[in-house]
């Protein structure tokens, strides 16, 4: 019998895209209450266009607090931040999607800096759109959490703004960066096949497509939703507009 600790990730992709479906309609008139564009970036699919502020939507009911889904949690591996933190920063990705590479490489930077200044907590949740090596990498990413070493994984994975596909994600490749990270390959293998790394990663997907991101990147700031890979002053200006309003409370 194989071991627990070595069963390989559960799959219910069929479940993840009926939960989305149920909800498709809800989550359109959460999206269409915000007040940015998508910049027609967001890989796979053409965003939907997003309701600007004073336009009809047809829609009465307010805003739902999408902060809730905010895990602050002191044992999450895939954070950055205080967890008291005054803005949560929720980021729904994938690493096959180049848009999010570019995200991670231009913006994500300075907005670790903010969390390294203790005023927001970024919590990274993978949603794996692009089938079995996303989750892989999502998987060897959180094995690298397990060494301490999510964010230079991450970083690895996105490396110049490009993404990984094939056999650049089999499990020998990602071994293989693991290694040259200094991380333990024996460590990381355990790990990477673990039911907890499986657990974990399903849990994240299962929470983006249950929000109705089906397209990456996609972003919950202070609990309001940004779609698409919005230029960096986009964020700065939520992250800073954020923090005002807490000074004022």
């Amino acid at each position: 019998m194989k071991n627990q600790t070595e069963a390989k990730p559960k799959r219910r992709w069929v479940g993840l895209v009926l939960a989305l479906v149920a909800i498709a309609a809800l989550v359109f008139v959460a999206l269409n209450l915000g007040n940015i564009k998508p910049d027609g970036q967001a890989a796979p699919n053409d965003q939907p266009a997003i309701q600007q502020p004073g336009e009809q939507t047809g829609a009465t009911e307010e805003m739902p607090d999408l902060a809730q889904f905010e895990l602050r949690a002191s044992d999450d591996l895939l954070a950055a931040g205080p967890v008291d933190a005054p803005v949560g920063i929720v980021v729904f990705s994938d690493y096959q999607c180049k848009f999010c590479a570019k995200w991670s490489t231009e913006t994500l930077p300075q907005v670790l800096d903010y969390a390294k200044d203790g005023k927001v907590r970024v919590e990274w949740r993978d949603v794996n759109i692009f089938g079995e090596d996303s989750e892989r990498a999502s998987l060897a990413s959180y094995a690298a959490a397990k060494q301490g070493k999510f964010w230079e994984y991450h970083d690895e994975l996105f490396a110049g703004s490009a993404i990984r596909k094939g056999a650049e994600l089999s499990e020998k490749s990602l071994t293989e960066l693991a290694v040259e990270l200094g991380l333990d390959a024996e460590q990381f293998t355990k790990d990477l096949k673990s039911e907890e790394a499986a657990t974990v990663i399903e849990s994240n997907a299962q929470l983006g497509l249950q929000l109705g991101v089906y397209s990456t990147p996609a972003f919950l700031i202070d609990g309001e939703p940004v779609m698409g890979a919005q230029p960096k002053d986009v964020f700065i200006d939520k992250i800073e507009s954020a923090l005002a309003a807490q000074d004022a409370n």
